[in-house]
């Protein structure tokens, strides 16, 4: 039997609400896009990478890429290579030691002119070299120094990223609070010393020594892989045997040649000195490698 026109035609709309409905009732609110803009920020090399790690370490959009291999070591005249600059286009910003350590700055700058630069070393008390040397540097071989670069960083940082700012400051305090107290570790160790002359491979340790009151009375080669010249040898080796010097100071960066060679001819040992310029890519490295070269200096020195 036929159902009336008018049952069929409520049957249809009744159909059709309930899929309106059902549609209506499965829909979920479109998501709001996730910001995809990132931050990345370059290191000059290896301190500088591991200072601005802790500093960065966990901040939503932040990337930090070193532009130089982590087994580069100072960058003594050291010439960017197109892998360094490919590296370095895909920062806006650029972390460097500064204090003439980064002698590539004007064919960074020249090439980038809108990257952003932070100088680590701003406002730190430098040492001038001999005669007419530059001064030096090696300011982060000194933990104050380094204490004083990371403060530096994280400050100027906040300034640049204002969105992050007080995870910037808060990561500066915990890794700067970490320094410190490594600071008073090493003190503790060293100041008690029985002897205070060192003589060390290169131009590296002058910080260093300033900050726990060493003397370097000699330094083996001032420029790496530049080796002594054999009336600078003799010198060197007429010091240590005047001195009564018995440990030598080299780095394990460089060959040892040179000091094994005044070692042998005066009876003093050489150590392993580590200016922290390479080394593991881990936001520990540099208290780690301290640590080694505490251990060293206590033997070497009593």
């Amino acid at each position: 039997m036929r159902k009336p026109a008018s049952l069929l035609i409520t049957i249809a709309l009744l159909l059709t609400a309930t899929i309106f409905l059902s549609s209506c009732q499965g829909q979920t609110p479109p998501e709001k896009k996730k910001s995809t803009k990132t931050l990345t920020i370059a290191t000059s090399f290896y301190p500088m990478y591991i200072a601005t790690i802790n500093i960065a370490r966990d901040v939503s959009g932040v990337k930090v890429i070193n532009i130089t291999q982590p087994t580069t070591g100072c960058l003594h005249d050291y010439q960017l290579k197109p892998d360094d600059l490919k590296i370095l286009s895909e920062a806006q910003l650029l972390i460097i030691n500064g204090a003439g350590m980064e002698s590539f700055m004007g064919k960074v700058l020249e090439q980038q002119p809108n990257l952003k630069i932070i100088d680590a070393s701003k406002g730190i008390p430098l040492i001038k070299g001999d005669g007419n040397e530059e001064e030096n540097p090696h300011v982060w071989v000194s933990i104050s120094n380094a204490t004083q670069q990371v403060k530096n960083i994280g400050q100027q940082l906040a300034a640049i990223d204002p969105d992050h700012a007080a995870q910037y400051s808060a990561n500066t305090t915990a890794y700067m609070d970490k320094l410190e107290a490594f600071r008073i570790k090493m003190h503790q160790a060293l100041d008690g010393a029985k002897k205070r002359d060192i003589i060390t491979f290169h131009e590296a340790f002058p910080y260093f020594a300033r900050e726990f009151n060493l003397n370097i009375i000699a330094v083996i080669e001032r420029e790496p892989g530049s080796a002594p010249s054999a009336a600078e040898l003799a010198d060197t080796i007429e010091t240590v045997k005047k001195s009564k010097i018995k440990a030598l100071f080299a780095e394990p960066q460089y060959p040892a040649k040179a000091a094994e060679t005044i070692a042998r001819e005066t009876g003093a040992k050489v150590y392993i000195l580590d200016p922290v310029v390479t080394g593991s890519m881990e936001p520990d490295a540099y208290l780690k490698i301290m640590e080694s070269n505490m251990k060293i200096l206590v033997e070497a020195l009593n």
